[in-house]
């Protein structure tokens, strides 16, 4: 299978490239090779290529900087994926487009399945969701797999930055009352090729189970200490979003993505989110106890 990954310098995207190095023929565009803003450029590097599978990572993912940059962020996150989606369908190639969670309102307060109605409140969530548009509406066979809290070893995410913050600073603080899912990049690099096959519109993969970031940074703090990786805070307080006074975009409090979709087409859950979180750290940070 040849395969074409955009955003290969992203998070997601640089850990599908080293994953799927190993059992396909795939080819990576990073920021600086594909701008995705770039229209000409992106009709003529894709339209070159002979690929069987697109998987679409990059995004214009800074939730604040999209509220003043509203015509960059649909730039990059819906009509980039639509000439994607059409380029894709007139190749006879399938197109995989990563989504998000903040699609969502958060008013729901229970796990959302991929049917519910997605009401953004972020222009960033606006923009996705006007991507997922576009690519459903231009082949069938497209496919958009949303997941949250993505976290992995290419590109630091919240739970790096809590574990440096406690590396430095004796006392530490999160969000206690918003609610999703940490998802590791290595264990969607193993879920997507079970719908590489798949015609299912949307599907939604998360690891299990919820939390709030007061709970994922403390669960990877007491990793750490298990580890015996140093540390000068190890417990984390409670903040409000309500206190998050320097955000300028509205973020949905509860997004928890409901995975039972996937679990059927693929014939498996995903691991619950403190074990792959106890898998990262083992692997990021055990190797430099400093």
């Amino acid at each position: 299978m040849r395969i074409v990954i955009l955003g290969a310098g992203g998070r997601l995207g640089a850990a599908l490239m080293r994953e799927y190095a190993k059992k396909f023929d795939v080819v990576g565009f990073n920021h600086a090779q594909l701008d995705l803003a770039n229209t000409k450029q992106v009709r003529e590097r894709l339209s070159s290529l002979d690929f069987d599978l697109l998987i679409n990572c990059a995004a214009f993912t800074t939730v604040d900087l999209s509220e003043s940059k509203r015509d960059e962020a649909f730039a990059v996150n819906a009509e980039a994926p639509k000439i994607i989606a059409e380029i894709c369908r007139d190749k006879r190639a399938k197109l995989i487009h990563i989504s998000t969670d903040y699609v969502f309102d958060g008013e729901k307060r229970k796990p959302y399945i991929e049917d519910d109605v997605a009401r953004p409140i972020s222009v960033y969530g606006e923009s996705k969701r006007a991507g997922e548009r576009f690519v459903l509406e231009t082949d069938d066979r497209h496919l958009v797999v949303r997941a949250s809290w993505v976290f992995g070893p290419d590109r630091p995410s919240f739970i790096d930055a809590m574990i440096q913050r406690a590396r430095e600073e004796s006392h530490l603080e999160a969000i206690a009352d918003k609610f999703s899912t940490p998802t590791y990049t290595r264990d969607i690099a193993e879920a997507l090729p079970h719908l590489f096959d798949v015609d299912a519109g949307i599907v939604h993969f998360a690891n299990g189970g919820e939390c709030s970031w007061q709970e994922y940074a403390q669960h990877a703090l007491d990793c750490c200490v298990k580890l015996g990786v140093p540390l000068r805070a190890t417990s984390v307080g409670a903040l409000k979003m309500a206190e998050m006074k320097n955000w300028v975009a509205r973020r949905p409090v509860y997004s928890v993505l409901a995975t039972g979709k996937y679990e059927a087409l693929s014939g498996s859950a995903p691991r619950a989110w403190r074990d792959a979180v106890v898998d990262y750290i083992e692997r990021s940070y055990s190797k430099s106890k400093k």
